[in-house]
């Protein structure tokens, strides 16, 4: 048993099979009205809005069609300027006015021209989604592909603010003027003793200098005798 791809006839059988798949382009969309006429020739699909409240204008085709692109913006442009009036209308639905409304387009093929421009558009946020209708047996389902999708924003973590904590000044306190105090007298430190010499024991010395020591008192007892004074003879 193969799975076989059907065709659908028009865009109104399209809007109610993508009505029941909601869940496929994103969980948390409520559908607030479809079909919903502008002008005598463009029609504005589907109207739904997120669990943020932002409306999403869905934008089918039964065909590949890049003039869908321009319905789309012309769609969006409608629901922006009439979007506190369709949130006093639709009151049992959350939509959050000052949010900008964002586009989806739906079509079972998308060109290169399209996804391009899609790609590169900046200020309004379009989303593309194919679409497949499936038969297996008895069952049918239809099957939404995203082909590009903008990931949303994360909203960055309010950090509470901390104030710096002062430090208390705690009180000078004057230190007390101490009396002078009188320089104690440093003790003085004591005289290096002297090395002993040969003189202070002679018991232990040697006939060698013994000898040189009565040498050098005969040395000294010459030097003390004074000189003998000559006599001079008178003729």
């Amino acid at each position: 048993m193969s799975i076989e791809k059907i065709g659908v006839q028009n865009k109104e059988e399209l809007e109610q099979m993508v009505t029941k798949e909601m869940n496929q382009i994103e969980k948390s969309l409520t559908v607030v009205c479809s079909h919903v006429p502008m002008n005598d020739k463009i029609a504005l699909d589907i109207l739904c809005h997120d669990d943020n409240g932002q409306l999403v204008v869905l934008q089918l085709n039964v065909n590949e069609d890049d003039h869908m692109l321009l319905q789309g913006i012309q769609s969006l442009d409608y629901v922006d300027k009439f979007k506190s009036f369709l949130k006093a209308t639709y009151s049992k639905n959350k939509i959050d006015d000052k949010e900008t409304p964002r586009l989806i387009l739906i079509a079972p093929n998308f060109s290169e021209t399209l996804r391009h421009a899609v790609e590169h558009m900046r200020g309004i946020r379009v989303d593309l989604y194919e679409w497949e209708y499936l038969r297996l047996g008895d069952h049918k389902g239809l099957r939404l592909l995203p082909i590009f999708t903008w990931k949303p924003k994360e909203k960055p973590k309010e950090e509470k603010e901390t104030k710096p904590t002062e430090k208390k000044r705690e009180p000078k306190t004057e230190k007390k003027k101490e009396p002078p105090t009188e320089k104690e007298e440093e003790p003085e430190s004591p005289e290096p003793p002297t090395e002993p010499s040969r003189d202070d024991f002679p018991e232990f010395l040697t006939p060698a200098d013994k000898t040189s020591e009565e040498d050098k008192e005969e040395i000294q007892d010459e030097t003390k005798k004074e000189p003998q004074k000559r006599k001079i003879r008178l003729f």
